[in-house]
């Protein structure tokens, strides 16, 4: 784990990631993409989880960028991994998402690594906690979370793995599911979501709890405005009563 990383990603200082634009290595060379499916369908929906409600619902005051499925390159000269979640923060996406230098989330390119890196283990095959945990340390990932509802890998549900200088260690507190940097928290829901039921990760916020996905928030405003509207209802025929129209 203690390796240099090679290329302009490696730095034990964050602020010396940033690169001008003429600075930025050439991309020619990378497979960015390589079109494989995503292990199975509850992956796809969790992934989706674990991204959408944070455009939707998360107002953090800041800039972010939430992705799935995207790869993440942090050398020049290195293999990109490619988490199932990641969010970064105080960062903003590319106006043209097009170019390849665009198509992924590449650590030179946009100053710092991802806040968060999450993985769902659906085998025993992905590495989750061996050469990606290395791998995400390489990177310098501030956070990151395997979730195994299987249960393939681990008789623990979720893990967490904080940065302490060059390694990603194993958290055992009792906030070991906490981001407090970014005010958020990880929490295991048991509801329906998009026609499936099931025990799902969902991203909540520590002072007001989950994070509702888009449908979610759109069912919260309309109760909103059922009340509203129902209320408004009742002080018109009080009005009338005492014949004030």
């Amino acid at each position: 784990m203690n390796t240099p990383i090679p290329g302009p990603a490696y730095s034990q200082d964050p602020e010396s990631l940033i690169l001008a634009p003429e600075d930025w290595p050439s991309v020619d060379h990378m497979e960015t993409e390589n079109d494989e499916p995503v292990d199975n369908v509850f992956s796809e929906k969790q992934m989706r989880l674990l991204t959408e409600p944070l455009y939707s619902s998360w107002r953090p005051g800041r800039p972010f960028v939430a992705m799935a499925n995207v790869g993440l390159f942090y050398g020049v000269d290195l293999p990109p991994l490619v988490p199932d979640a990641l969010l970064s923060v105080d960062v903003r996406l590319p106006e043209d998402l097009f170019p390849k230098m665009n198509r992924s989330y590449m650590i030179w390119k946009y100053g710092r690594p991802p806040d968060v890196v999450i993985e769902i283990v659906s085998n025993k095959r992905g590495g989750e906690d061996s050469h990606k945990l290395t791998g995400y340390a390489s990177a310098r990932v501030g956070s990151y979370f395997i979730f195994d509802p299987e249960h393939h890998l681990s008789k623990q549900t979720i893990r967490c793995y904080r940065l302490r200088q060059t390694e990603l260690v194993l958290d055992k507190s009792g906030d070991r599911l906490r981001v407090p940097s970014l005010g958020l928290e990880l929490m295991l829901w048991s509801g329906r979501y998009e026609e499936t039921d099931s025990q799902w990760l969902r991203w909540a916020t520590i002072e007001n709890g989950l994070i509702p996905t888009g449908r979610e928030q759109a069912e919260i405003e309309a109760k909103r405005a059922d009340a509203a509207e129902q209320e408004n209802a009742k002080l018109k025929a009080l009005l009338r009563e005492h014949g004030i129209q």
